[in-house]
């Protein structure tokens, strides 16, 4: 191996420019409130907001989730990191809902490009020995972005003169020097192509995957319905209902339940990947049980206790069904086999989140919620029953 291949960075590099691009996508959500008071606009337009978000990464990852495969890891994740600069730029630059609305939608489109070919890219990048290490560091990755977001926009906002400035600016930097970083790392795609033109692939995979995706999608679903209600839905109940206006509080109640996700990731190599996707099931199911309890009794603790254990269960369950997936993929498919796994799981961040902000609005946001824990209970008992009855592999 050439000797200045070795000194380029691995796994752990292309890990942090994963988690830099997920915590630009869930940087507004403390600050919907503010924009709320500046613009105007009902909780249903928060969660249509958030939805453009889920829509555009599904969007692209069905016209362009097998991209990397072809044109290569490293221009995909730069093209990701322009696109998030520009999300910024839109937040910075905002003056009413038509450039939230574009600075969600790229946002999105960069989620999209990076759920995919950044997954792939770390687990690519692993020496010999490390693909348990780099499968952890990938789906930390992810969650851990995501739930980074929220914490330094909330303490932003809430301790220094420009809260609906001065978060994006951070991003910004972070973003430079994640480009920065991709632009070093080595191509882990043989013989890729000069932009080859996209070839949409719908929602396919491979016939040998297939007997393993549908459980495990089923699962990320349900485990990605509970994170979208936190990431749209929690600051706004904390703050009407429980009476907490500390944006602080708000970004820390929703980078606990990404942040306990990272534990149930971590504790799954030590149950094994087909016990751990029932198991992580049963423990979103209890987490779900304790958020329904907190909008009963209006309870923070409680509203916390259920973001760590519905985390650590999806935490659980997504590392798991990632995992089966990845493993049971080709490699010339793995890019697209992964961005069709991620389809599912955002169409759970999505599909869910608006129903309970269209809900929200005609019978309130208790009720709502209410409904939208009991559905999510059902869906993940499914998919955890059927998972111990027939495991996957």
């Amino acid at each position: 191996m050439n000797p200045h291949v070795r000194l380029r960075p691995g796994y752990l590099a292309a890990a942090a420019v994963f988690a830099v691009g997920m915590a630009g996508t869930t940087l507004p959500t403390p600050l919907y409130g503010l924009y709320q008071e500046q613009i105007g606009f009902s909780e249903l337009m928060v969660t249509v907001v958030f939805a453009v978000y889920a829509v555009a990464v599904i969007t692209v990852l069905l016209v362009a989730g097998n991209y990397s495969d072809e044109v290569g890891r490293r221009p995909v994740l730069l093209g990701a990191m322009a696109l998030s600069a520009a999300s910024a730029g839109c937040f910075l630059l905002e003056s009413g809902l038509p450039l939230l609305f574009v600075g969600r939608l790229l946002s999105g489109c960069a989620a999209g490009l990076l759920s995919g070919a950044a997954t792939a890219a770390v687990i690519e990048l692993a020496g010999p020995g490390q693909e348990a290490r780099a499968g952890f560091a990938a789906t930390a990755a992810n969650m851990g972005g995501l739930g980074c977001g929220p914490l330094l926009s909330g303490l932003l906002a809430q301790y220094t003169p420009w809260p609906l400035t001065l978060p994006f600016l951070v991003h910004l930097g972070l973003v430079g020097a994640a480009a920065g970083i991709t632009w070093f790392l080595p191509e882990t795609v043989t013989e890729p192509k000069r932009w080859p033109c996209l070839k949409p692939q719908g929602v396919s995979v491979p016939p040998e995957v297939k007997g393993v995706f549908t459980t495990a999608s089923l699962a990320a679903f349900a485990g990605f319905s509970l994170l979208g209600l936190f990431t749209a839905v929690a600051p706004s109940f904390a703050a009407r209902t429980l009476g907490v206006h500390n944006l602080a509080v708000s970004g820390a109640v929703v980078f606990s339940v990404f942040l306990a996700s990272t534990v149930g990731q971590s504790l799954t190599p030590r149950i094994g990947g087909r016990l751990a996707l029932p198991v992580g099931c049963g423990i979103l199911v209890m987490g779900l049980l304790l958020v329904a309890s907190s909008l009963i009794a209006e309870s923070l603790p409680l509203l916390v206790l259920g973001a760590l254990c519905g985390g650590t269960g999806q935490g659980l369950a997504f590392r798991a069904a990632l995992t089966l997936v990845s493993e049971a993929a080709p490699a010339r498919h793995r890019g697209g086999t992964i961005s069709a796994f991620f389809v599912v799981a955002y169409a759970g961040i999505s599909v869910p989140v608006v129903g309970v902000g269209a809900m929200a609005t005609w019978l309130g946001l208790r009720p709502a919620g209410l409904i939208f824990a009991g559905c999510v209970m059902l869906l993940a008992a499914g998919a955890g029953t059927y998972a111990a009855l027939r495991p996957p592999g």
